[in-house]
């Protein structure tokens, strides 16, 4: 059915709009410059603006009256003659925005945080350890809290800012901090997987209240660790708990590697524990080794845990490790604060002593803590050259603490002889 044409030199008006009224064939009330209201056998007022492009004589629908009412149905109307001024076709531009709108729905901040999360659990070398991975993910879902469903191309400074600042007004300085650094991470893959133009968080530098630094809880003086590991001894909580606070000494691994060991990495008869290097904080693989004494504690633990699976599982299942928290409450129940004593602690602890021993070569004290060297040629070198030396002082530093333990007579310790 054609509509029925009516002559376009006069201009519409609101009143005229609205007194319009549907005849049996489609009518259209001209307002010039291409653009008619066209007034359906059923009652609806649509704008429709007629144009040429490419050649061709089209029809670009700007919505219906009175949603779009008169002034903005001509806003609409010079913006589309603008952009056929420009050789550009405002049906086609109108539908690549649709597209945009759609593509910007779907990839909100969440959308693209659990992209970016599941890339980097799964980056090679570059990985995430898994306790890295559940801390950055926790962090980020206090972000997304806030700003999780906004389309992360409309997101502004503004929006991030308030939502660490929601963080940060718990009193979690360090959480609000880090959470910035991870939702930065995330802006920037979104800018280097081109749905993004710039990172909002860049402006954001100085915002927030730095965190008091804090170091973590050690005991270092030779006479107190040997208070500490009869304590330990003493323990009378979960016997998995006390096998990991007897075992945490012996081996001065990171908390999170300690906790996530699993059998299949420990060779009790070669006494070597292998840990893989998706597990470790520098992402190279390290092999531990084990003094008798450390060999016998993984034997109990083996009785209870082995053969497979985690050796210091979770007391509601074996299918996860025990808590981060388990070495530190047990440290707590002890009596220590975290002021004094951490599962962190055990690190410092045999940094500390070794050093002040004088009996090791300071680099094969790094090796033994597996802290990473930039020089790659320089690690390669210091892995092979002090192997040897580690085994040793491996076995000296279990019985270093097995003398502290029985309460004997320490020894001053002795400036390490250089070697010629």
């Amino acid at each position: 059915m054609q509509p029925q044409k009516v002559a376009e030199s006069v201009a519409l008006t609101d009143i005229a709009i609205r007194q319009a009224k549907a005849g049996p064939k489609a009518i259209k009330l001209a307002d010039g410059g291409g653009m008619f209201l066209l007034v359906t056998p059923t009652g609806g007022k649509l704008w429709r603006l007629k144009y040429r492009a490419d050649g061709l004589e089209k029809l670009l629908a700007i919505g219906a009256y009175p949603e779009i009412s008169l002034g903005e149905a001509r806003r609409r109307r010079e913006e589309a003659r603008e952009l056929i001024a420009l050789g550009k076709d405002p049906a086609r531009e109108k539908q690549r925005a649709k597209v945009r709108a759609r593509l910007n729905a779907a990839d909100t901040f969440k959308a693209i945080t659990d992209e970016y999360c599941a890339k980097r659990r799964r980056d090679g070398e570059k990985g995430w350890a898994p306790a890295t991975a559940v801390r950055s993910e926790y962090l980020l879902s206090l972000v997304c809290g806030s700003i999780g469903k906004l389309p992360i191309a409309e997101i502004e400074p503004a929006d991030v800012l308030m939502a660490i600042r929601r963080i940060e007004g718990k009193g979690k300085l360090e959480s609000a901090r880090r959470s910035l650094q991870l939702a930065g991470a995330v802006f920037r893959y979104a800018v280097a997987t081109a749905r993004l133009r710039s990172d909002p968080t860049r402006d954001l530098r100085g915002a927030l209240t730095a965190p008091t630094v804090t170091h973590y809880g050690a005991i270092t003086e030779a006479k107190k660790v040997g208070e500490l590991l009869r304590a330990i001894d003493g323990y009378e909580g979960s016997g998995i708990t006390k096998l990991a606070l007897q075992i945490a000494p012996h081996v001065f691994v990171r908390p999170g590697e300690l906790r996530h060991a699993e059998w299949s990495e420990i060779d009790l008869d070669g006494a070597l524990w292998t840990i893989p290097a998706g597990k470790m904080k520098m992402r190279k693989a390290h092999v531990v080794p084990l003094s008798s004494q450390a060999v016998e504690l993984f034997r109990q633990m083996h009785a209870v845990t082995g053969p497979q699976g985690y050796v210091f599982p979770s007391i509601r299942t074996r299918a996860r490790p025990m808590s981060e928290n388990t070495v530190n409450a047990g440290l707590r129940r002890l009596g220590y604060g975290t002021d004094e004593m951490t599962a962190h602690g055990f690190r410092a602890m045999a940094s500390t002593l070794l050093n002040e021993s004088g009996k090791w070569n300071p680099d094969a004290i790094e090796r033994a803590l597996a802290h990473g060297d930039t020089d790659k040629v320089r690690a390669a070198y210091h892995r092979g050259a002090h192997w040897n030396e580690r085994v040793k002082m491996a076995q000296w530093w279990s019985e270093y603490l097995d003398t502290l333990r029985t309460g004997a007579e320490v020894v001053p310790l002795r400036r390490r002889e250089q070697s010629t």
